[in-house]
């Protein structure tokens, strides 16, 4: 069974760090584009990373950048999204998706372009 299953949440205090991990199991990443999206409770979900299949591409949040890296490693089939200095608003379920229809350059921050998502882990930024 294909599946995407995200690891790594919990609580931090704002300041801290962060690292979530989003595993496929039942297929290879090697040819598909992730995204990393959040949604916070009464909010709707928004774009918060993605990066091409290539590896090449990442794009960014205008709010997170600079606080956010995405990486892959294809070795090991995971994709991870470094949360630096969190922020209360960061509270939120994160969810990791794919996709096999971009580009291998190019990755877009649209939910509707990705098919396959994992259950999401919930990350809460709090003292």
């Amino acid at each position: 069974q294909s599946q995407l299953v995200e690891s790594g949440g919990g609580l931090v205090q704002p300041g801290g760090s962060l690292r979530l991990s989003c595993a496929a199991s039942g297929f290879t990443l090697d040819y598909y584009a992730i995204g990393w999206f959040r949604q916070a409770p009464g909010k709707e979900r928004e774009g918060v990373s993605c990066i091409s299949s290539s590896g090449g591409s990442t794009n960014y949040a205008d709010s997170l950048k600079g606080r956010f890296t995405i990486s892959r490693d294809n070795a090991k089939n995971t994709v991870y999204l470094q949360m630096n200095s969190p922020k209360p608003e960061d509270t939120a379920v994160y969810y990791c998706a794919a996709t096999p229809r971009l580009p291998i350059r190019l990755c877009v921050l649209s939910p509707s372009v990705f098919s396959s998502w994992g259950q999401g882990t919930q990350v809460t930024v709090s003292s």
